[in-house]
């Protein structure tokens, strides 16, 4: 299992925060999502072997998000 930390800038507010964790925990291979509401960190544990870590932030740049 592989980690991969992202900052996500709307990542601190309760709604977007559980729409991330929706989008992400139904992409085949991410087995975890914990969020820092204070700074908008995402960690996420995923499966390599199903999913890449260019694709997690590509999914969430498909649903408005933005990466810094």
């Amino acid at each position: 299992m592989d980690e991969v930390t992202l900052f996500v800038r709307e990542a601190t507010s309760g709604g977007s925060i559980q729409h991330i964790e929706e989008i992400l925990n139904n992409v085949d291979g991410i087995e975890r999502v914990l969020v820092d509401t204070d700074d908008g960190e995402l960690k996420i544990e995923y499966n390599n072997k199903h999913v890449s870590k260019e694709r997690i932030a590509i999914t969430l740049q498909q649903h408005n998000y933005h990466i810094m």
